[in-house]
């Protein structure tokens, strides 16, 4: 069983979310935890904000105190009704919610029937309530659930003892092949990926960029990939690196053999539709694309978005790393698409601009041509070891499972100069000849 749990503000957003799947009758309300019930058995979006007003009024300086939790049993699991409220019980008590109020939802809109769970962090004193470590304890909770209903395990990749923490390139820091190496080499061991822009995606959380180069060789088309180490901004900080220096895995005829691949696995992946369905809640709670994508990243999932040099959105790619898989949005839902994202954030940012002209136009000026101005994409907060200057929480790491090792015993460099040295022999013995 996977576990995906969204944290935000937006309560009527996580609630009507859940109201569409009803109306549409792929929904039902199971449970109501600490909500009066009503006499007809309907539960409409209104009313429920309303039982959790005094939570959110109480609020004393808690930023998200909406918690919009989903329950994902693997698809040939057949469970009743009775059997999710009681894990929904089980898991709210032990996670530390088994006194707030919250509504546990059914959807049959997917092959998957899973439920999803509607609460608030933060208690009618005002105090948020303690949630340090909610990721492992969840997946301890999941593996928990799963013995004791007889469900199908969720795979989960293990740590090795032999396994390194590996981390993004620094071009500044020398010895840039062999840090490109230490991730292309090991890469796709872990993750799966359908598709150059996918692949290229995750790349750059570790601050490396595949590019395609096509020419002749004797008369013969020939393609092939070169490397580069990206700078803070995402731009071409070094020399190309051709893929032959990392080994056959790194170049393009054997990664168009590994998505291939990945692409026919990946059709039938029942984490698909948890992603899809945690995107989607995202959508409907997000206030801005910061927020989105921020909401996203505290359930161990990436957003990387492609923008052209008009500012217009043609790529978005989420990374999953519980799953270790990288998805297109197109890929997940037509509603995912770049075309989409592009036409609703381009319409918030007209909206808040405009409010914030409003609001600020007797204090200061507003700043022009910023609308498409987003900080560069971080990973996720469970990979933090990737950033040298902050401190390791093994906790965390754990909860990923299984890191990259670093590339050991490899010296690019003196490869390299022995290469050189070959070529210039070569060219002397030529020379002797004329």
């Amino acid at each position: 069983m996977i576990a995906k749990i969204g944290k935000g503000e937006n309560l009527y957003g996580a609630i009507s979310y859940n109201q569409k799947k009803i109306d549409s009758e792929n929904g039902q309300v199971l449970l109501l935890n600490r909500i009066p019930e009503t006499l007809d058995n309907t539960y409409l979006t209104s009313y429920l904000h309303q039982c959790f007003e005094p939570y959110l009024s109480a609020n004393i300086k808690t930023e998200k105190p909406v918690r919009h939790i989903s329950l994902n049993p693997d698809p040939a699991d057949r469970v009743s009704d009775g059997q999710f409220v009681k894990m929904a019980q089980e898991y709210m008590e032990r996670m530390g919610y088994g006194n707030q109020p919250y509504v546990v939802f059914k959807h049959t809109d997917i092959e998957r029937t899973h439920i999803h769970i509607v609460t608030v962090c933060v208690g009618l004193d005002g105090m948020k309530l303690p949630d340090s470590y909610d990721h492992p304890r969840s997946m301890a909770i999941c593996r928990d659930l799963e013995q004791t209903y007889n469900l199908i395990p969720a795979t989960e990749k293990q740590r090795t003892g032999n396994e390194q923490v590996f981390r993004p390139v620094d071009y500044r820091a020398g010895d840039v092949k062999s840090q490109i190496a230490s991730v292309v080499r090991h890469l796709p061991k872990y993750y799966g990926y359908a598709s150059l822009g996918a692949y290229n995606a995750l790349l750059s959380l570790f601050n490396i960029t595949a590019e395609e180069v096509k020419g002749e060789l004797h008369g013969q088309p020939k393609n092939g990939l070169v490397y580069f180490a990206l700078n803070e901004q995402g731009e071409k900080a070094s020399n190309p690196f051709k893929a032959s220096l990392f080994g056959k895995q790194a170049g393009l005829d054997e990664l168009q053999n590994q998505f291939a691949q990945a692409k026919e696995k990946m059709k039938a992946d029942p984490v698909r539709a948890v992603l899809k369905s945690a995107i989607e809640v995202a959508m409907h709670t997000a206030t801005d694309e910061a927020d989105f994508k921020k909401q996203l990243m505290e359930q161990g999932i990436n957003t990387v978005v492609r923008r052209n040099d008009e500012g217009r959105i043609y790529g978005m790619t989420f990374i999953d790393h519980e799953s270790r898989t990288v998805w297109n949005g197109s890929a997940l839902g037509k509603n995912l698409s770049a075309n989409v994202f592009n036409n609703w954030w381009n319409e918030q940012a007209v909206g808040q601009r405009r409010e914030t002209e409003k609001t600020t136009a007797q204090k200061q000026p507003p700043t022009a041509g910023n609308s498409h101005a987003v900080e560069k994409e971080e990973a996720h907060a469970l990979f933090n070891f990737l950033n040298k200057e902050q401190p390791t929480d093994d906790l965390w790491i754990d909860g990923l499972g299984g890191l990259l090792p670093e590339a050991q015993g490899e010296d690019y460099e003196e490869q390299e100069f022995a290469n050189r040295m070959k070529k210039k022999k070569k060219h002397r013995k030529r020379g002797r000849q004329q």
